[in-house]
């Protein structure tokens, strides 16, 4: 499955202005992911977050809710 231009290394992508977090190994998730960065330039507005861990422990525990 491809990933995000500057997030291929990971599988968790989180949306800062809705405080949602993706996984983008699962299909619909990546989907709706997509259609965002595209539609509301969230990579040109430094909206995407990435974690280390790569892992939805460590994006909750920054406050990130799964989508």
């Amino acid at each position: 499955m491809s990933r995000l231009a500057r997030f291929e290394a990971y599988r968790y992508v989180g949306v800062r202005d809705t405080m949602r977090v993706y996984d983008c190994d699962d299909p619909s998730q990546f989907q709706t992911l997509s259609e965002r960065v595209a539609s509301d330039d969230l990579a040109g507005r430094n909206l995407l977050q990435a974690f280390s861990p790569d892992s939805p422990e460590e994006a909750a525990s920054r406050g990130f809710k799964p989508a």
